[in-house]
């Protein structure tokens, strides 16, 4: 079905919780109200889905199949050509809470024909879940420094997927971590939202401020940005374990044509029709029209200010001051400031 590992794990969390209050009291969380609604109801399992004893966890790897053995170096260079408008990786194909959904419900009905009765319930990035802490405690791999869950075979280019069962299945091992004195994926993020080895301000992240955040991105943040549109994976192109990365199973990862190697002036070029037909099915639809545009003016503004061949320069000025007009007051904001003198 997809999946490249499958773990098990139990559901004392409790080790766990002073970590994620002493996160959400620092306020990393930033506008993730959500956080801080479920507070420790992460943690226990048993209170999200009573009867829960057990937790299937799931990896399902999603590098695009054609992604070239140097990947991580062709992502880089694409960062230094300020006029073309980076996605994260992750969100170029399908929507992964759709695909990783759908067939772990077929796994969790494969497993009641094999034993019987079964509680379920299915997630993916969908619920309050901890879900590296279960994927560490499983065997799915470590926490790496960036929090994402590393494995020595397949890096961290992988989602993660869970199955709340109500059999105590035989759990599976945890593994060592791996990291070492590595310090790759805090030096490279932009915008220095890892705080400390295994603690993310969110509040900083290109992700969280390009998918999340639903209001102006703060000025000092913008300019670090750079072409970033929708995510980042800069801690990820640093981390050494990902040269053993593995090519996702399922076409659903590969990228769309639409969002492979776009420039700016051509994103900025859609109307919402465009957006919309070239987002169905896809993860960034969540994100909407508004915040789409808030991105690419900041994106579109730190071209500008890049060095852009001056043809290339004037067309996307003047696509944006053709903007101005009609833009609602959080799009006109950004464009105003990509605008502006550097």
């Amino acid at each position: 079905m997809g999946f490249s590992q499958i773990g098990v794990a139990d559901i004392d969390l409790s080790a766990a919780e002073a970590g994620l209050l002493a996160w959400l009291q620092a306020g990393f969380h930033g506008d993730m109200g959500y956080m801080a609604a479920h507070g420790l109801r992460r943690a226990r399992p048993a209170e999200l889905v009573p009867g829960t004893v057990r937790v299937i966890t799931a990896r399902m790897d999603y590098l695009p199949r054609d992604a070239p053995a140097d990947w991580p170096a062709v992502e880089r260079a694409r960062l230094l050509e300020p006029g073309q408008a980076v996605v994260s990786i992750y969100a170029r194909g399908r929507d992964y809470h759709k695909v990783l959904r759908q067939r772990l419900q077929k796994l969790a009905l494969q497993l009641q024909q094999a034993v019987g009765p079964l509680g379920h319930r299915v997630f993916t990035d969908s619920a309050p879940v901890l879900e590296v802490e279960l994927a560490s405690r499983s065997g799915i791999g470590w926490r790496g420094k960036h929090t994402l869950t590393l494995h020595r075979e397949a890096g961290s280019m992988f989602f993660l997927g869970e199955i709340y069962v109500d059999i105590p299945l035989p759990l599976t091992a945890p593994v060592t971590a791996h990291c070492g004195s590595c310090d790759a994926c805090i030096t490279a993020c932009p915008t220095a939202a890892i705080v400390a080895p295994y603690r993310l301000d969110a509040r900083r992240c290109i992700s969280y401020l390009t998918i999340e955040h639903d209001g102006p991105i703060p000025p000092e943040l913008r300019p670090l940005m750079g072409n970033r549109i929708v995510g980042c994976d800069d801690c990820q192109l640093a981390c050494p374990w990902n040269k053993y990365a593995q090519p996702a199973w399922l076409a659903d990862f590969d990228a769309r044509p639409a969002l492979a190697r776009p420039s700016l002036l051509a994103l900025w070029g859609w109307t919402e029709d465009d957006f919309l037909r070239h987002t169905e099915g896809s993860a960034i639809r969540r994100i909407g029209w508004r915040r789409w545009r808030r991105n690419l003016a900041v994106a579109s503004g730190n071209a500008l200010h890049a060095g852009l061949p001056e043809t290339d320069r004037q067309a996307l000025a003047l696509a944006l001051q053709a903007a101005l007009q009609g833009a609602d007051e959080l799009v006109r904001t950004h464009i105003e400031w990509a605008l502006a003198p550097a």
